[in-house]
């Protein structure tokens, strides 16, 4: 028997008080505080040589940190349903996925991978994440093809600009419409606007992945279970043209809600409720 961690108790501890609250998108857990980024830190589409290597050594750095946890099962994808979905959309477009652990964007990752045709998927993080993460974890947090959001008016220009190049020719980007990490939380959570403004703003399609899970048989080396993934690629949403902007962005994120909200019931066979 292994101790459960008590900070992991206290995650979810955190969990269930925010839950109770309706802080759906702060964060349970203590993120590096955020450094303001300027346009001048970040070249988004790794334009410079410099960058370039950089992204090169980072996705080799982040492949074999998550390669050799999965070889040792701390990192378990059981299965994947739905990759059908995926190929359906042939344009550029936004993933959209539930927020519950580091390794879920790896998950993801891992499932459209061998459909990906030698393209990255790119992942939209937060501005601390990416200017304020100690090493080495923050040398593949600032490389490996991230898109960190920033409280820089300039830096935020530049980061809608890369976004409309990305989605133009044909790129995936992952974000967290649930914004903060809930570790191992099972629920969809309701979302902020961001991913449904940028879908508007390109006329891009939403691609929905919601991750289920399950306990292993693994116990891990915080005293729980470690989960084994289901990855559900669910239909491609799209912007409706009819609706003002307003209305776009809430039918996108409401049908996003629903396919998330409709494979945890189907997934657990219980209805969705909240601690209140």
């Amino acid at each position: 028997m292994i101790e459960k961690s008590p900070e992991r108790l206290e995650i979810l501890k955190r969990i269930s008080e925010f839950e109770k609250q309706g802080w759906w998108e702060k964060d349970v857990e203590d993120d590096p505080p955020t450094v303001e980024l300027l346009p001048n830190q970040i070249d988004y589409l790794n334009k410079k040589l410099s960058s370039k290597i950089k992204t090169f050594f980072a996705n080799i750095a982040g492949t074999n940190f998550f390669e050799k946890l999965i070889k040792n099962k701390g990192l378990i994808i059981k299965e994947v349903k739905g990759i059908e979905n995926f190929l359906a959309v042939r344009s550029g477009a936004i993933i959209t996925c539930n927020h519950f652990n580091a390794c879920d964007n790896y998950a993801v990752w891992k499932a459209i991978k061998p459909y990906m045709h030698g393209k990255k998927l790119w992942k939209v993080i937060r501005e601390g994440n990416y200017t304020n993460s100690p090493p080495p974890f923050g040398f593949v947090m600032r490389n490996c093809n991230t898109l960190p959001l920033s409280s820089n008016t300039e830096t935020m220009k530049n980061f809608m600009l890369a976004v409309k190049t990305l989605l133009k020719r044909g790129e995936k980007i992952l974000i967290y419409p649930e914004q903060g990490m809930w570790w191992n939380y099972r629920k969809p959570r309701p979302m902020q606007d961001g991913a449904f403004n940028l879908a508007v703003s390109n006329s891009a399609p939403i691609i929905p992945v919601f991750i289920t899970m399950e306990d292993s048989e693994i116990v891990g080396p915080d005293g729980f279970f470690v989960q084994a993934y289901t990855v559900n690629i669910l239909p491609a949403i799209y912007p409706d043209e009819n609706l003002k902007r307003k209305e776009r962005v809430k039918k996108l994120k409401d049908e996003n809600y629903e396919c998330f909200k409709n494979t945890y019931e189907q997934f657990y066979k219980i209805k969705l409720t909240y601690e209140k």
